[in-house]
């Protein structure tokens, strides 16, 4: 089964459009990478300031590889930006195993 990596970043209130911008902005290369299966990035809507980024992979070892590639210390290097040390030291790495994994059915045509 698929193991899942959740990041929980906390980016203050007046980061958070920087913030997005940067992920909308973002090279790709995930996608391109052995293993890789799911990304999503979710915006917290009330209660909280923790974003959360979500990714799927085949294995923890497709994992593994993509963090310690040379894509991924680029992705998360900020370029320099002012955000970079502000989301990084304020960000916890869930792991997970995934169990059981549905979609929609089908419409059935009768």
């Amino acid at each position: 089964m698929s193991i899942v990596k959740i990041n929980a970043i906390t980016v203050p209130a007046d980061k958070q459009a920087r913030f997005e911008e940067r992920f909308r902005g973002r090279a790709g290369a995930v996608e391109k990478t052995d293993g890789f299966e799911w990304f999503e990035l979710l915006r917290p809507l009330a209660g909280t300031d923790q974003y959360l980024v979500y990714t799927r992979w085949s294995s923890e070892e497709h994992y593994r590889a993509w963090e310690s590639a040379q894509d991924f210390a680029r992705s998360h290097d900020g370029g320099g930006d002012e955000l970079a040390p502000a989301a990084s030291d304020s960000h916890h790495l869930w792991s997970y195993e995934v169990l059981e994994s549905t979609g929609p059915h089908a419409a059935q045509q009768g």
